[in-house]
């Protein structure tokens, strides 16, 4: 492991003023090892369960290649039914996982499951949860989400690696311009220092999720993920009170993203080599300018 990495703290039984005051006015990440054993999906949601509802609807799969130049992020490898898949990942390891299931829409008694955690803050975006779903080995990429949106991200049914990075480390983290996800040619297990010299002394938090734990993760948080075996995860999501981050969220979801979109689409792997040189430029800048301070 080449990042100073520390274990992200674990605590249970925390009220409000706590939470706000030691996590969520500092943005400091943390797992709440017990917000959810009360919620019906706790014991409720099983492979079988989910199969049994949801079976039949054919879902985007994504794998761990590098994104296409030419398409949009988060393009889909392939697709298949949602019972094969689940019976996939359950027999064997795969690389394949389903980003953003919306599997509400197909199945709306879920959304009686699981319930938002409004005794600790507010803003919560109640109708647009997501789920994701991962075999054994599969990863998600570096990156902090579009939307700049607080996170509670709560494992099922496995384990899961997780390593964060405060958005400080942004350009020493290879970011790719007009993106949210860094540079996909270095092993965040492994970074080769030499030819990715702006990652040395990065520091960062880690942890490993187990069933039933919810890890807090604040707005702006890069977050790398890997399943340790097939299992699933749904995040909740509540805005930030800060106008100043609502309006960076909005650029980034309509002026950035279709930019960047019209960009791809036109000029393919011109522009994206142009992006990573750029983000290669400005790492090497932060490191000479002794970002961050």
């Amino acid at each position: 492991m080449g990042f100073f990495l520390e274990p992200i703290e674990r605590i249970s039984r925390i009220d409000r003023k706590t939470f706000k005051e030691k996590y969520l006015i500092p943005r400091k990440p943390v797992i709440i090892t017990d917000m959810v054993q009360n919620w019906p999906a706790y014991e409720k949601w099983t492979f079988d369960y989910l199969k049994k509802i949801v079976g039949d609807k054919v879902v985007p799969l994504y794998d761990n290649s590098k994104a296409d130049p030419s398409k949009p992020i988060n393009a889909a490898a392939s697709e298949m039914a949602f019972g094969d898949y689940i019976n996939l990942i359950q027999s064997q390891p795969s690389e394949l996982r389903i980003f953003a299931f919306d599997i509400f829409k197909h199945a709306p008694k879920l959304l009686d499951d699981y319930k938002s955690p409004s005794e600790l803050m507010g803003g919560f975006l109640d109708r647009y949860p997501n789920m994701f779903f991962g075999g054994k080995g599969s990863v998600t990429f570096l990156h902090y989400d579009i939307d700049l949106a607080h996170i509670f991200h709560t494992h099922f049914h496995g384990r899961k690696h997780i390593i964060l990075f405060d958005n400080c480390w942004k350009e020493r983290l290879y970011c790719i311009p007009f993106a949210t996800y860094a540079l996909e040619d270095y092993d965040v297990l492994n970074p080769d220092f030499e030819k990715f010299p702006a990652l040395k002394g990065i520091k960062g938090l880690e942890c490993y999720l187990e069933h039933g734990e919810t890890l807090f993760m604040p707005t702006g948080w890069w977050h790398w993920m890997r399943y340790l075996n097939g299992s699933f995860s749904i995040s909740l999501r509540a805005w930030d009170k800060s106008p100043v981050i609502k309006a960076k969220s909005l650029y980034n979801l309509t002026i950035q993203r279709k930019f960047d979109d019209f960009m791809k689409t036109n000029f393919k792997e011109k522009y994206m080599n142009w992006k990573e040189e750029l983000a290669k430029k400005r790492a090497l800048k932060a490191v000479k300018e002794g970002l961050p301070y």
